[in-house]
């Protein structure tokens, strides 16, 4: 599927209020505690990791995020109890790339069990590398480097494919509970089948295909969808567009029939509301789901993914 995708930035100075994106997992604990609770003891670098490793080991499984609330994950810096609970944890689930700090600790363990996410899917460059607005402007400061996105977690169907090669590695770590996995596996792809199904109808017949959002972390849904993410700032959040980027960015709001501006429930909303009330546009939340807070419009992956859809829904209108 061809699918237009434009990043919008510029001199890019930090934005000084933005908050960090946390994690928060059902059955997480303090990382000193990962190891020897006499269950398959599972460190997930965040959230998404976290919400996998619970929903398909349930009660065999003692979950620990190493990413806690408030923390951002792209910038997470592992401490030494961290890495020394990491050593003794039965398996460690990871998304390579996206945070360095955690890719050295797992590269140094003598953790039997490695199951990075990155491996059990596909993925795709999203960002300035691609044409339109973003080829205009690849000289950006900061910005991650052209490379993979990380963000497979907010497409149901790669989360999916990760769930199901999540619940082989435990099946071989684990086989005494092998057939439980299994069928929770089964029933989390199942879940994750109707998710897609209801994204797919619900964004199906939209008056515009276009949305903003401050964070490039949609490019897969976008593209699973025909959908076309215009994004603020690049991969990483803490970012903020120049004056002539916000011109550039209402011309193509009423080109293309754009009505909101997204932001993030855990960042700042400053950048969001500024650009909308140059273009005359509205602001609402797409959660890019790194972390689940008392914030969170819902309390799982799911609920959270129910709300973006209704959210999109809104913004892209129904014809």
């Amino acid at each position: 599927m061809n699918v237009r995708r434009r990043l919008i930035s510029g001199t890019a100075v930090a934005a000084a209020t933005a908050l960090g994106l946390g994690t928060l997992s059902a059955c997480s604990t303090d990382s000193a505690a990962a190891a020897n609770t006499g269950r398959f003891d599972v460190v997930a670098s965040f959230y998404p990791m976290a919400f996998l490793a619970e929903q398909i080991g349930g009660d065999h499984v003692h979950v620990t995020s190493l990413t806690q609330p408030g923390q951002e994950p792209h910038d997470l810096e592992i401490s030494a109890k961290q890495t020394a609970a990491l050593q003794e944890s039965d398996a460690v689930l990871y998304l390579r790339n996206l945070q360095p700090s955690v890719d050295d600790a797992v590269a140094q363990s003598e953790v039997k069990t490695k199951i990075d996410a990155a491996s059990l899917t596909t993925l795709e460059k999203h960002g300035n590398e691609v044409g339109g607005h973003a080829a205009a402007h690849d000289d950006h400061e900061n910005e991650e480097p052209a490379g993979l996105d990380p963000h497979i977690w907010l497409d149901p169907v790669r989360y999916s494919q990760v769930a199901e090669g999540v619940g082989k590695a435990f099946e071989k770590a684990d086989p005494d509970h092998a057939a439980d996995y299994r069928t929770n596996t089964a029933a989390l792809v199942k879940k994750l089948g109707a998710l897609d199904t209801e994204f797919e109808d619900g964004l199906a017949r939209t008056k515009t295909k276009v949305f903003v959002t401050t964070h490039a972390a949609f490019g897969y849904l976008a593209e699973r969808y025909g959908l076309t993410e215009e994004a603020i700032s690049g991969l990483d959040p803490e970012s903020e567009p120049s004056a002539a980027r916000v011109k550039e960015l209402e011309k193509m709001a009423e080109a293309d029939g754009v009505t909101t501006v997204f932001y993030e429930t855990l960042v700042s909303d400053k950048t969001a509301k500024t650009i909308a009330s140059d273009a005359n546009l509205k602001t609402d939340v797409l959660d890019p789901i790194e972390g689940i807070t008392e914030k969170s419009r819902g309390k799982d992956y799911f609920s959270v993914q129910q709300a973006n859809l209704k959210a999109l829904q809104t913004a892209l209108g129904t014809k």
